[in-house]
């Protein structure tokens, strides 16, 4: 088959358009077309009174050589890649050490699905809840104030990402294609088939429940094991070679290779590493605040009179201001139609994130308003990091009132630096609930001063962005991880031979579908050195 990138169409052209503008585009009769799928579909709203859908679409043609031959010079016209997922190995039969995968977010999930996949029959191990049980302390921190460390945002089945906005695009290079076959599995494991061709798929907290899930009964159906409330407290090393690992109730479990998935909230696991010997450093992150607005103001600011129309849905942004002081400050995790929520992992410290459902009908857009830190803000430890995290955590807690509310100010009153009393027209989505007060001290100067600059900034791009009654809600720390643990070509720690450091909170991916194709990755490099290893023997 051909395919056809940037093909460009008015929002509401007609049933018959893409064939017409294929014929032409083509230079080819109607007779000598045989079929035409839709791989991908986006809009282009750059000129709200022009708006446009672009498609990349999969064409079957009589002729193809001939016709591939005339337009090879049209950048936007070649063949067909093949994406079809190919497995590296298989295992033998008479395995009989397997792997170990910790953590069951998306990239310990797919490393766990993959090893699966072909034979390796993988142990799972996840120190939160499944992923209903989870749910129910999760919201038992939103609705009553109840924090349950071991089970909550960060931690529990589906990792960080189940509540979020299920964001699956991602600006990673992927030239073989394991984006497409973490969406295919996605598809198989209940999620709507519309996130195979969308530009910008999403699926929302609840779908993605029942998706983990089916997920895990693959996995298992596979004869890989799974089991929660199962924290790993040490990896086992002897002379810079993987032994296995300890759980928390003092069980040991075997093993020569070992998937660390844990994500970038397990502060515990990485100081254990760390004094194991396992080479770690410091890395940048950011740091910032939530910002709420009504989505209808994002909506008609970035659409016009076409807002509101079904195949645009909730209107989304991408803002970045660069500041005389020589921060940066971005939008990050933008969330149409959604929620703030409470996102922490330990007790008596206060973290916000976001999150919608697969619908985005909320009333509220929000997204992190963030500055980017490097070591150099916090230089010294490895895990220097952690510890200014932990900090920002803590203050916001205790100006939040020391009960999980949220601090708060309203954006106005943030620029102007003064106190806020009273909401206006934005009514904050944040449960607990939030504290108005003064954000000031919230973050460090530099941040505070930057953000500040940044609003107005922010305000000529999208009109309204900088109002009065816009909520800011703090903090954002979790951005991503504030540590990398080092790898080699083999995806194996540069010091530890048989860790294999993956996903978001080892400094590799940011986000579903980055961790979950980290993930794929990792678990090709463990199953060919496990093969080898076989081999030699």
């Amino acid at each position: 088959m051909l395919r056809i990138t940037e093909l460009k169409l008015p929002l509401d052209h007609s049933e018959t358009a893409i064939k017409t503008a294929v014929l032409h585009k083509l230079g080819i009769n109607a007779e000598d077309l045989i079929a035409i799928t839709i791989f991908r579909q986006g809009h282009d709203a750059r000129k709200r009174s022009a708006i446009s859908l672009v498609y990349t679409l999969d064409v079957e043609v009589n002729n193809e050589a001939d016709l591939l031959a005339r337009l090879q010079d049209n950048i936007h016209i070649s063949v067909t890649p093949d994406n079809t997922y190919q497995f590296v190995t298989q295992a033998p039969n008479n395995l009989n050490n397997r792997p170990i995968v910790i953590g069951t977010g998306p990239c310990g999930l797919f490393a766990g699905l993959i090893l699966a996949q072909m034979g390796f029959k993988p142990i799972i191990l996840e120190r939160g809840k499944e992923v209903r049980e989870r749910t129910k302390d999760t919201f038992g921190l939103w609705r009553k104030g109840v924090f349950n460390p071991e089970s909550n945002v960060q931690f529990g089945e589906g990792g960080a990402g189940t509540f979020s906005d299920g964001k699956l695009y991602t600006q990673i290079k992927d030239p073989h294609h394991y984006g497409r076959k973490v969406l295919t599995e996605f598809v198989k494991a209940g999620a709507p088939a519309e996130i195979l061709r969308v530009s910008k798929p999403h699926i929302g907290t609840f779908k993605l429940v029942t998706m983990v899930e089916q997920m895990r009964a693959t996995i298992e159906a596979l004869g890989g094991e799974i089991r929660f409330q199962n924290r790993v407290d040490a990896i086992d090393i002897v002379d810079g070679q993987v032994q296995g690992v300890t759980l928390a109730n003092g069980e040991a479990i075997a093993s020569t290779h070992v998937v660390l998935a844990v994500g970038h909230s397990a502060r515990d696991t990485f100081k254990m590493l760390y004094d194991r010997g396992v080479y770690i450093e410091a890395k940048a992150f950011s740091i910032g605040f939530r910002i709420e607005h009504p989505q209808s103001l994002i909506d008609n600011c970035r659409f016009g009179s076409h807002a509101g129309h079904p195949l645009l849905g909730a209107a989304d942004y991408k803002l970045v201001h660069h500041c005389s002081n020589g921060r940066s400050v971005y939008s990050f995790c933008m969330c149409p139609g959604g929620t703030v929520v409470a996102a922490t992992s330990e007790a008596g410290h206060v973290v916000t994130n976001g999150m919608s459902q697969y619908s985005r009908n909320e009333r509220n857009a929000n997204s992190g308003i963030v500055v980017g830190i490097t070591p150099d803000d916090f230089p010294g430890h490895p895990l220097a990091g952690i510890a200014l995290q932990r900090k920002l955590e803590a203050h916001a807690f205790t100006l939040g009132g020391s009960s999980y509310k949220a601090p708060g100010q309203l954006v106005g009153d943030f620029i102007v630096n003064q106190p806020s009393t009273n909401f206006g027209s934005v009514s904050p989505s944040y449960t607990p609930g939030v504290h108005l007060g003064d954000l000031s001290t919230a973050l460090p100067d530099y941040a505070i001063a930057a953000i500040r600059e940044a609003l107005p900034a922010f305000d000529k791009k999208i009109k309204g962005f900088a109002m009065a009654d816009a909520v800011l809600t703090g903090v954002e720390t979790r951005t991503s991880s504030p540590i990398r643990i080092k790898r080699n070509e083999t995806f194996q720690s540069i010091n530890t031979l048989g860790l294999y450091p993956a996903g978001e909170g080892a400094g590799y991916a940011g986000g579903i579908l980055s961790a979950a194709v980290d993930g794929i990755k990792v678990a090709e490099a463990l199953a060919l050195d496990m093969m080898n290893a076989i081999n030699l023997t």
